[in-house]
């Protein structure tokens, strides 16, 4: 059975992997964030999949969201250096499944991609509107999204997607790629983060085969309801979602602000609506999603 499993059964995602690396003293503020320690520490990588599986996830989305052949060339790796980074984000959310197996649960290792503005490192990404032609914007996810498809993941993430043509971008880049995908907004309110009606963007999924889930994630927890309700009834797929701590990102100053708003108890409600996966984004740690697992269990 593929991703995401049997109808009513209900997994778990992981949190922040950033968030997780921060907490252990790693500076992310390169272009690459957590992606620059592809490089430097895969070993701490390795750890955190760990530790979110060992706190009840089911599924590990790897350190890959905001790397890029442009931003490995950054650092001196030509395309043949760096398509072997992006296969080891993958090898290494395999390689701590593979280390708690012996409990016999399925657990899911799921390829991240973020949008072309999470490359540029800029905040833009919260923005969409980047200038880019659908098919532009095709042709620069396109070559990523074949390197972590050949690295076998069991999914690939399309997430924090801020704006419709994008979403059209990335539907036909995993046009025959051989690896289901599911496809998650970045939202305020009802609209996308470009201003879009949530309803058309998640028009753009329908009679997709490719895109086995849809939902949202990087958003207020508060979000989250009214999303899950037109995302299943605007295309009838699984429904994932995975919000943030509720924080908002200041992209001029680097930082976050506000009070955190993440509740595992408000997954409760999130399953009651329908959705199929739960989990959390930025600043949502393990212990959150042992919140979850209780939740659900």
């Amino acid at each position: 059975m593929g991703f995401p499993g049997p109808e009513g059964t209900v997994l778990i995602g992981d949190g922040g992997l950033a968030t997780a690396l921060e907490a252990c003293g790693h500076d992310l503020s390169s272009a690459l964030w957590s992606a620059r320690l592809l490089l430097d520490s895969p070993e701490e990588i390795t750890a955190v999949h760990r530790a979110f599986f060992r706190a009840g996830a089911d599924i590990a989305t790897t350190a890959t969201y905001q790397a890029s052949f442009d931003g490995f060339a950054e650092y001196g790796l030509d395309r043949t250096a760096a398509a072997r980074m992006l296969r080891r984000g993958v090898e290494l959310a395999q390689a701590a499944r593979a280390e708690v197996a012996a409990d016999g649960r399925r657990r899911w290792v799921a390829a991240s991609a973020g949008p072309y503005g999470a490359a540029l490192a800029d905040g833009s990404e919260y923005r969409g509107r980047y200038g880019l032609s659908v098919a532009e914007l095709r042709a620069w996810h396109r070559p990523r999204l074949e390197v972590l498809a050949e690295a076998g993941p069991d999914v690939l993430a399309l997430e924090t997607v801020p704006d419709v043509d994008e979403a059209e971008a990335l539907v036909a880049a995993v046009a025959g790629i051989g690896v289901p995908a599911w496809l998650t907004y970045s939202i305020d309110g009802d609209r996308t983060r470009a201003g879009q009606p949530l309803a058309e963007a998640f028009a753009v999924l329908v009679g997709v085969p490719e895109i086995v889930a849809v939902g949202v994630n990087c958003c207020a927890p508060s979000d989250v309801p009214a999303a899950i309700a037109i995302a299943r009834e605007v295309t009838g797929k699984p429904v994932i979602v995975y919000p943030n701590s509720g924080e908002g990102w200041d992209a001029r100053r680097g930082e976050w602000t506000g009070k955190a708003r993440f509740c595992g108890q408000d997954a409760r409600q999130w399953i009651a609506q329908g959705a199929r996966v739960v989990g959390g984004c930025c600043r949502v740690g393990p212990a959150d999603i042992a919140a979850l697992v209780d939740a659900r269990d």
